[in-house]
């Protein structure tokens, strides 16, 4: 119950007239008076008395019922179990909303536990942000505090690996995480992390680092020795937002590394942010994403190499050397790409691009404000922060004095700020792969509405090969899974044989919702395991302090009377 619900303000005492000129009450009137209000207090007080009664009558019987429904899941799983491993099971967590729809179940491996007796759950599985898995069963997964975690198949218990010492303000923190492709062989481990020191520069402003390293796990725990450092990213930390970054590995062994705008995305009406006064270099993105010179905002491309350093593979957007360019971007005109995957099988990359928050389009400022799911094929420029959507222009915009000018060109943008330190000639923007509003999407309408943070899965192969019982079935094969942070949802995305998105029959997109019928909280990763399941990190119901975070695998369970086991 909301503070304050339930709780009446009730009428006043009557005021007392201190004169009492001409104030005269007749016995009986008093003597009425007294009894009313004796009765109105001898009601008050045993009113409380049984509200007392009532919240710990209630309390005792949610505490019974939490009991019994520990214990009849307890009897669950160990009925789901041999006898041999039933007595080492711990009773299963209490699980957020309906954990099957059909022939899928969900499995889970982690989750916030009761860690004191007193029946509810603590927070134990804290801000979790990307998982990993490894080709053993493995599940590793960071939290934004620095810790990388690894649930283990064969315990079905969760440890910790490893802690960071990292900047968590803002939104920096330990934010990303992959497994080299040899990890069998290598045991190396690439995390994308915020150096824990705030330096002050020259004018006073506060700035940090972002890094991906590359370290190794020894006997199960993270050396911090071994860090071999692959990318430093200068940040600004006066002011938020945008720090993305999530890491991929595409087929041939290169890494992919997401960077936000690292800008302001507040005061300028839900638009574009370019202001150009002094003093709002972090409200303005030209700095960063537009800038061919600069590594915040942009989709970093490069290729580990055995001795700890990384080379500029082929096919980059800047060749090396190029005048005011950085070779490490693939994509650039990025606002905050949180999650991105890369199909192994065509080698594009999929990302999911958390928009700005104009309600509507502005003749003289731009479009309404869109999330993107986005497909690159080759490098390329995806426009913020000019462009949004299917390339719809924001206009020039001059914030001293707020008046609008004309809008950029996609086909030939330029990036004239005071802040940008590469070329001024940049790529021509690339449109989304698709887009959505607030609203209802009248083109997409299988994302629904309400909130936006699109995130970009990964697309399923598959294997006819393969003995995994409850590996996602065929009709799957060649889908984008993308999901919404603030919807709940999965979207399954049926991709045709040029890789765009399917149409049936009736010229429909083959977009749907993946296991409607199933609870997801607010899904921050998305991952295809070895097995083929997909592994989902839920975050929970809120944005912090969750009770409900789980990491669970999603089986393809024909048989529906099979137990899940983790």
């Amino acid at each position: 119950m909301p503070p304050g619900a339930g709780e009446r303000a009730g009428p006043g005492p009557a005021k007392k007239d201190a004169s009492a000129a001409g104030l005269r009450l007749t016995w009986p009137l008093m003597s009425q008076a007294l009894s009313q209000a004796l009765s109105q207090a001898l009601s008050q007080v045993l009113s409380q008395v049984l509200s007392q009664v009532l919240s710990q009558a209630l309390q005792v019987l949610r505490r019974l019922a939490f009991l019994a429904r520990a214990a009849a899941l307890a009897l669950v799983a160990l009925s789901a179990c041999p006898p041999s491993l039933g007595a080492d099971l711990k009773p299963s967590p209490k699980p957020s909303g309906p954990q099957t729809d059909g022939a899928f179940h969900k499995v889970i491996l982690d989750t916030d536990r009761d860690q004191d007796g007193d029946g509810q759950p603590e927070d134990t599985v804290v801000n979790p942000m990307e998982i990993a898995v490894a080709p053993d069963g493995r599940v590793f997964f960071i939290e934004r505090a620095g810790l990388l975690k690894v649930w283990d198949p064969k315990t079905r218990a969760t440890t910790v690996a490893g802690t960071l010492k990292v900047y968590t303000e803002l939104e920096d923190g330990l934010l990303g995480i992959a497994l080299d492709p040899k990890f069998a062989r290598t045991s190396w481990i690439y995390l994308f992390y915020s150096m824990p020191e705030t330096p002050v520069d020259p004018d006073g402003h506060k700035t940090g680092v972002n890094r991906v390293s590359r370290f190794t796990l020894r006997g199960g725990t993270l050396d911090l020795a071994s860090e071999k450092i692959l990318l430093s990213i200068p940040t600004q930390r006066d002011q938020c937002c945008h720090s993305a970054g999530s890491l991929a590995f595409d087929a041939a062994g290169n890494l992919y590394a997401a960077t936000g705008d690292n800008t302001h995305p507040g005061e300028s009406d839900g638009y574009s942010p370019i202001d150009e006064r002094p003093g709002r270099e972090p409200w303005n993105a030209q700095k960063s994403a537009s800038n061919a010179n600069d590594l915040r905002g942009k989709i970093l491309r490069i290729h580990p190499e055995p001795d700890g350093t990384a080379t500029i593979p082929a096919g980059n957007l800047f060749p090396k050397g190029s005048p005011g360019t950085r070779p490490e971007i693939y994509v650039m005109g990025n606002r905050n790409p949180f999650r991105i995957s890369v199909d192994h099988a065509t080698g594009h990359l999929y990302w999911g691009e958390v928009g700005p928050d104009a309600g509507g389009p502005n003749d003289q400022r731009g479009p309404a404000g869109f999330d993107e799911i986005n497909q690159a094929r080759a490098a390329g420029n995806f426009g913020w922060p000019y462009f949004g959507g299917d390339n719809r222009p924001y206009h020039r915009y001059d914030f001293a004095s707020r008046q609008s000018g004309e809008a950029w060109d996609a086909a030939h943008p330029v990036n004239p700020s005071r802040l940008n330190t590469g070329r001024a000639e940049l790529p021509p923007a690339q449109p989304a792969f698709l887009w959505y509003p607030y609203g209802a999407s009248t083109r997409f309408p299988a994302v629904g509405n309400g909130g936006r943070t699109a995130c970009a899965g990964p697309v399923y192969r598959y294997d006819g090969r393969s003995t995994s019982p409850n590996r996602l079935p065929r009709e799957y094969d060649r889908t984008l899974f993308i999901y919404e942070w603030s919807r709940n949802s999965i979207i399954a995305v049926h991709l045709d044989k040029d890789h765009r998105i399917a149409k049936g029959p009736d010229g429909r997109l083959l977009m749907e919702r993946f296991c409607p019928g199933m609870t997801f909280m607010r899904p921050m990763d998305l991952e295809i395991g070895p097995d083929g399941c997909l592994y989902v990190l839920e975050n929970g119901s809120a944005w912090v302090g969750n009770r409900d975070t789980q990491l669970v695998r999603i089986e393809h369970r024909p048989d529906a009377g099979r137990p899940a086991r983790p």
